[in-house]
């Protein structure tokens, strides 16, 4: 059974347009240095799995694109070049640390803004609006994703 994703990404690291123009719209999802947020892609994500593409950082946050997990899991090389922002100088070749997935963009939407996502009675257990959560990369439930889904169809 397919899972459901919500992956945030600063549009000045990775847009949905940057994504979409990339080929086949396919791209790594580099820099995540959270341990539960690698655990969900080393542990939970599927090929094919949903992903709400999200925003963040950025002047209106929201879901800005419907996508999906492209590949498995796999060692992020970002840890190991000291001249990346996400270099980790604890991870080492033999025993890294950090993982990615590639995720590729389906297609764009309107931006359903986080203010319009707290406004939605029907969402406010989606984990993106739980006080104090930060993580990049979080479950979304089936009803929730069913929701959104609609919410962008109008």
């Amino acid at each position: 059974m397919a899972k459901f994703w919500l992956m945030k990404s600063e549009p000045s690291e990775v847009s949905v347009d940057d994504a979409l123009a990339a080929p086949k719209a396919t791209v790594p999802w580099t820099g995540v240095r959270n341990y539960q947020a690698r655990n969900f892609m080393r542990d939970g994500m599927r090929v094919d799995d949903g992903v709400l593409f999200y925003h963040s950082s950025c002047a209106e946050p929201g879901i800005v694109g419907i996508a999906r997990v492209a590949s498995g899991a796999y060692t992020d090389p970002t840890q190991f070049d000291p001249q990346s922002h996400y270099y980790d100088p604890a991870s080492k070749p033999e025993a890294p640390r950090w993982l990615m997935v590639d995720v590729q963009v389906l297609r764009k939407t309107r931006n359903l803004t986080l203010p319009a996502l707290r406004a939605d009675a029907e969402l406010q257990e989606l984990l993106v609006l739980k006080k104090g959560s930060r993580l990049s990369i979080t479950p979304v439930e089936p009803v929730h994703w069913d929701a959104i889904l609609k919410r962008l169809a109008t």
